[in-house]
């Protein structure tokens, strides 16, 4: 009996018109399916030890960004440890000025908060008619007549202490920060050395030393430019509140400079701010417009035009990049997540220029 012979596993059947392998092997999927898994599980781990992870990381991105200016202290002979204690020191007093100047305003329209809600519902009273219209509406489509609360009670105002606890990190993750940090920026040059020196070829460690160099030069960069821009941004809109007859036109100065800090989501914010201040302070609806308006056209302006034309092209960012990357990191890690996606998006695109080949297959000429 004649037996016939076997084919190797894999190999295309004799009478297949087609001799090309499968476009995705099982052992692609395996590996894609692992390495969703791991970022599945260290986004959880991010998430659950925030306490430990957000100081750590932020000392890091921090300490990058101000190892410039201790290297250029140290030309004066300054040691690095005394240059890390005094770089944190001025940046510290830098953040409480600006604090100090935000806080002031809000503690006394914190005290006013019931009488600037009744200011407020007297502001708006002409949306009453337009509200009792859309019920008219909703009720003449079948759907319930919605229960109207008395003009005179207001709601009760529960949301001061969640809020703080959100923006406010505790005292222990602020010392392992602030430790980290100066720890970092004293130790640096070592680390850095010890990093490039743990390679044993001399092409990764010229690699590694490249990547560092630019990581450092990328994020301090970024740095000083981001905030000289804010500076200039929240003293033009001082400037604005203080043309407009805004109350306090030094604090929402500095709250707006705060706040841009925080691509998006931080001009959004003080926007929504500046309305509901004017709206409250000024006397008619016209001039109580006045500075948002203002300080729309400044956000317009300094968006498209003035920080791309400064930062230029090496550190321009993909407007959608960064839009993911800072509702990513704000889910997780709250407010200093948005602080940090920008940074952590530049290091990451350092490492993808370093890192990913360059000799990619091109694509079929159709999908040129």
């Amino acid at each position: 009996m004649r037996t016939l012979p076997v084919e190797p596993a894999g190999a295309p059947l004799p009478d297949s018109p087609d001799e090309r392998p499968p476009l995705i092997r099982r052992t692609e999927i395996v590996a894609f399916a692992l390495v969703a898994l791991l970022i599945i599980v260290v986004i959880g781990l991010l998430y659950v030890a925030k306490p430990f992870f957000l100081p750590i990381v932020t000392a890091f991105v921090v300490g990058t960004m101000l190892s410039p200016a201790a290297t250029y202290m140290e030309r004066w002979r300054i040691p690095r440890a005394v240059c890390a204690v005094l770089i944190v020191a001025l940046a510290l007093a830098g953040v409480g000025f600006m604090v100090a100047l935000i806080s002031v305003p809000l503690i006394d329209w914190t005290s006013r908060l019931p009488e600037l809600g009744v200011i407020l519902r007297d502001k708006l009273s002409f949306f009453e008619r337009p509200m009792g219209l859309w019920r008219q509406l909703q009720s003449a489509m079948g759907g319930t007549e919605p229960t109207v609360p008395a003009a005179s009670q207001m709601p009760q105002i529960d949301w001061m202490q969640p809020t703080l606890e959100f923006l406010s990190p505790t005292l222990t993750e602020f010392l392992l920060f602030l430790v980290t940090l100066v720890l970092f920026i004293a130790s640096w040059k070592d680390l850095r050395r010890a990093l490039v020196m743990n390679f044993g070829g001399r092409d990764a460690r010229l690699r590694t030393l490249r990547i560092l160099n630019e990581i450092e030069q990328s994020l301090g960069g970024y740095l000083l430019t981001v905030t000289i821009i804010n500076l200039c941004y929240g003293a033009a809109t001082g400037v604005i509140c203080a043309l407009a007859g805004m109350p306090n036109p030094a604090g929402l100065g500095a709250l707006a400079a705060t706040l841009n800090f925080i691509p998006v989501i931080g001009p959004i914010v003080m926007f929504v701010i500046l309305t509901l201040v004017g709206i409250i302070s000024m006397p008619t609806m016209g001039e109580g417009l006045l500075a948002p308006l203002g300080f729309a056209v400044l956000t317009f302006v300094e968006g498209h035009f003035i920080t791309p034309t400064i930062i230029g092209r090496r550190l321009e960012l993909n407007a959608l990049a960064v839009f993911i990357a800072l509702a990513f990191w704000t889910w997780l890690w709250g407010p200093m997540g948005g602080f940090l996606a920008s940074p952590l998006l530049i290091v990451g695109l350092v490492l993808k220029e370093h890192l990913v080949a360059e000799d990619t297959p091109q694509l079929p000429g159709r999908y040129d």
